[in-house]
Order: C-alpha cells, then structure tokens, then sequence
C-alpha cells in the first residue's frame, strides 16, 4: 500500500485483506451511526415516556388540597365545608370502584343518616345543644358522601326519605334500638350518640385499612373519621359532666383512651 491510501488495487495480494478492512470500517461506521441513532430513540423515549407517567398522576399532583373541616374549638362540633370538599373532588381523578368501594359508599351515606336522624330526635326529646349542632354537622357529613355518590355516578340510597328511615336493614335495625334507648332518659340518649360515633370511626377506619384506595374516596373517609373522632369526644364530655364515665362499647379500651386523650382534630 502507498499514498496514504487505506488500499492500492495494484496490489493484487492485498486485495482480500484490503476488501476486508474496508468491510469492518464501514460495519463500525454503521454501528456508530446506529448507536447514535438508538441514543437518540432511548431519550425520545424516556422522555415521552416521563411525561406520559406525570400525566397519568392524576390531578391531585396539580392543585392544592383545601382542608374541608370546620371544627367548633370550644366544643368539637365538626362540619364539612362542602364547597371546599366539591372543590377537592373535582380536582381528583375518577378511580376505578371497586365493588367493595361502591358499598361502602351506600353504606356510609346512610350511616351518616342514621347519625343526623338520631341526634335529631334526641334534641327533640331532651333539648340539648349537644345534640342539636351535631346533627347539623351530620347533614354536612351526609352531603359529603352524596358528592362522592354523585361523582361516581351511583344511585342514592337516600332519596327523599324522611327521618328514621333506611334503604339498609341492619341500620334500619340499629337505628331502632337506639333511639329506644335514647327516649328513657338523657345520660342513656348521650350513650347512644357516643355509640354512633363508635360505628362511625370503626366502620371507616376498616374501610380506609382494607380496601379504599381511590384519592377521593379517601379524602372524604379521613376527614369524616376526624369528625366522628371528635364527636365521640364531644359525647363524652357531655357525660363527664354529669359524673358519668362512659364505657366504649365498639372500640378497644386503648383505641378510645388514645382518640378521648387527644385535642380536637382538624381536617387535612
């Protein structure tokens, strides 16, 4: 070989050798050309790829969550502020529900009626305020769970009916027992409010630990256990006042002591 050149067809012993080099500088060129051009795909790739998984976040990634309880410093009262809990809801994804979810939310509603209705009759009965501002918080807490019914599209198993009365038999069942116990005298109708809130926290903490997943869902559980925690709190008081310690009856002793023992909790 001379002049510099990679081959010289001139010499006729070099050719193979000379072919040969000149294959495995053109396969590198084309590895290299190749490399760049996968360099190239990977990070189109990667970054469609990341776009495409922030977008799927959801929209809770995208706005501030607002906190949707409105707590009676004094006295525990806890309502929801429906504007603020609409607001969430809209700006959370639409989940899939499960069966699990979707009876739960039935259920709930109607669970946070028995609450309002109870408390309603027993104000009636025993003109306690007590019992007044709690069922109005209890409307708030009815109307919550009808936002997330509304969102996900599910029949109401409310409807228009009237106090006392229930879509589900073994609230319509309990509902009956309490307000029996609660018409005999004041102490026994504070028991029976302090029992409701018991239900409420068990029933919504099995549910938040073992199959609510979805945001929304969620959301509206957490605040709603805040609610019924304080409540059971509020109850109490009222009966601590009047010399009476009041045994859990849902609860274990140290999940009561430890929610009795804690301040009024605010919504998140």
């Amino acid at each position: 070989m001379k002049s510099g050149r990679l081959c010289d067809n001139s010499y006729r012993e070099d050719m193979i050798y000379c072919y040969t080099f000149e294959a495995i500088i053109h396969t590198l060129n084309s590895l290299i050309m190749k490399n760049i051009f996968l360099k190239s795909f990977l990070m189109t790739a990667v970054v469609l790829g990341t776009m495409s998984f922030l977008a799927s976040c959801g929209k809770d990634d995208e706005f501030t969550r607002r906190n949707i309880l409105q707590v009676n410093v004094a006295d525990g009262y806890t309502a929801v502020n429906l504007a603020d809990c609409q607001y969430n809801l809209d700006n959370m994804p639409l989940g899939n529900l499960s069966d699990a979810e979707k009876n739960s939310i039935l259920f709930m509603r109607e669970e946070e009626k028995l609450a309002r209705d109870a408390n309603l009759k027993f104000y009636e009965k025993w003109n306690l305020n007590v019992f007044d501002n709690i069922s109005e918080s209890e409307q708030t807490h009815m109307d919550a769970m009808l936002q997330l019914i509304e969102k996900y599209n599910l029949t109401d198993p409310v409807g228009n009916k009237g106090v006392g009365v229930f879509t589900n038999d073994s609230l319509q069942s309990l509902y009956n027992l309490l307000l029996s116990q609660g018409e005999s005298s004041l102490v026994d109708a504070l028991k029976a409010g302090a029992l409701i809130e018991e239900v409420d926290i068990f029933d919504l903490k099995y549910a938040l630990d073992n199959f609510v997943d979805n945001q929304d869902i969620e959301m509206v559980y957490e605040n709603l256990y805040k609610a019924s925690r304080n409540h059971l709190r509020a109850f109490v008081k009222n009966l601590k006042n009047r010399g009476i310690d009041y045994v859990p009856q849902k609860l274990t002793q140290a999940e009561f002591d430890e929610i009795i023992n804690g301040n009024w909790e605010t919504g998140n």
